[in-house]
């Protein structure tokens, strides 16, 4: 309930802050312009608050905290007295309009930037692209337990998040992945990691994984905390155990003490369970039983439970000064945007899985995820979404910012404004398009509460 409540609440906050700065942009540049504004709405629906400024403009908080708007005077939408026709939207200039429509996703890239910057300053703490562990493919090609990444195909990476999307992007394109890496001597070496052999339809998600990578950060030692009763274990391993090898294979870290299991249920017979105790180490001969019923019905188990460590120390900080902050939060909404648009084009092209499109409960988990993780986090995420928001107001979907943008080229090629059917058919069929988009992204939200 805990997290839900916080997932809730941090959403909120989110999205007033991203929406507000959104909002204000609009409502900024209409003013500059001599428009006339209505109404400055953060959330829908029936007023929570409302105050009126000297101008006479309503600023309100809406009940429904998913979004806002704001209302200019216009005579598409209300009868306009002659006096008044001036400070109408629509009696502007289509330059004037453009720059009125283009303020909002502006003001959410400024605000990235901005964010960004805090975020330098402060310092982001976060794991470095370490390896813990390397096998199949990652071993084939050389790369080893100690590697440290510091580059795939031409591009810098500082932590294991850059280095992950970069191996995924590398995945998506069928690309093998040239990687950099300092090992334990710092010696700098390259290695070539081939992608483009996985198999097709591969989990986007666990590339690294797939590859046979396992970073060094999220690697807990095989130290046995609870011991089942009456099961393969009991008799055998104790509390505090700490497991060395299964079956004559090596185990660096809990997460490879359940594959071996089963590989050794599968064989058939006992086997040899190499174990640290007080010091010294014990062969202890255990037979795997099978599970029957429940959600490990047919997996083979020793009936074990491993020490649930707390998160490692981290062992990477991005910090600047206040000014060498601001060209780094530069390139890294450059990077940021980068991304985004190369997953976009790679989902429209067939190359990413329709999968990646999240909603508003996976944005609500990450957002009381990152507030957790300190403020430096958050505000990563913070402007991670309000770019994502200048981005996709600016697809040219009508409805959306870009939309509008859209109609005003056209009018600007045409030398007349788009006739009221065209626009009216194209809002039909903009929210024929979000509705869509929408629908894909609650049913990816719903599956991902699942664990797969």
């Amino acid at each position: 309930m805990a997290d839900f409540l916080g997932s809730v609440w941090w959403m909120i906050v989110s999205l007033g802050v991203l929406v507000t700065f959104h909002e204000f942009g609009h409502y900024w540049v209409a003013r500059r312009c001599g428009v006339k504004v209505l109404r400055f709405s953060v959330g829908f629906g029936r007023p929570l608050w409302s105050r009126r400024n000297r101008n006479g403009t309503e600023f309100a908080i809406a009940a429904i905290p998913l979004g806002g708007y704001v209302k200019m005077l216009d005579e598409r939408e209300v009868e306009v007295p002659a006096g008044e026709r001036a400070v109408a939207f629509n009696n502007k200039s289509v330059w004037q309009r453009i720059a009125i429509v283009a303020a909002g996703p502006a003001a959410n890239l400024l605000l990235c930037i901005a964010l960004l910057w805090a975020m330098f300053v402060i310092g982001r703490q976060d794991y470095s692209a370490t390896l813990g562990r390397s096998t199949g493919m990652a071993a084939a090609a050389g790369l080893e337990a100690g590697d440290r990444i510091i580059d795939i195909d031409g591009r810098t990476v500082a932590t294991w998040a850059e280095a992950s999307m970069a191996l995924t992007t590398a995945a998506m394109d069928r690309q093998d992945a040239r990687v950099r890496v300092l090992d334990a001597l710092d010696t700098p070496r390259t290695r070539v990691l081939p992608l483009s052999t996985l198999p097709a339809g591969f989990d986007e998600r666990t590339v690294p994984q797939q590859a046979g990578l396992a970073w060094q950060f999220q690697l807990q030692p095989a130290q046995v905390d609870s011991v089942a009763e009456d099961s393969a274990a009991s008799g055998h391993l104790q509390r505090g155990d700490l497991i060395l090898a299964v079956d004559g294979q090596r185990v660096e870290s809990a997460d490879q003490v359940a594959p071996l299991v089963q590989q050794l249920g599968e064989r058939g017979g006992p086997g040899m369970i190499e174990v640290e105790r007080d010091g010294q180490r014990l062969a202890l001969e255990v037979l795997p039983r099978k599970a029957q019923g429940g959600a490990g019905d047919g997996r083979w188990l020793l009936g074990v439970g491993f020490v649930s460590g707390q998160a490692p120390a981290y062992d990477a900080r991005q910090q600047y000064g206040p000014l060498a902050a601001l060209p780094a939060a530069v390139r890294e909404s450059g990077r940021l945007a980068s991304d985004s648009l190369g997953m976009m084009r790679r989902m429209l092209t067939g190359h990413a899985s329709v999968k990646n499109i999240s909603g508003p409960i996976t944005i609500a988990r990450v957002a009381n995820a990152s507030a957790e993780r300190g403020v430096d986090w958050f505000l990563y995420f913070l402007a991670l979404l309000s770019l994502s928001l200048c981005i996709i107001n600016l697809l040219p979907i009508p409805i959306l910012d870009g939309g509008h943008l859209l109609y005003y080229l056209i009018e600007l090629l045409k030398g007349s404004p788009l006739s009221e059917r065209a626009m009216a058919a194209g809002q039909y069929v903009g929210l024929a398009l979000l509705a869509g988009l929408m629908g894909l992204a609650f049913y990816n939200d719903i599956l991902g509460l699942f664990p797969r």
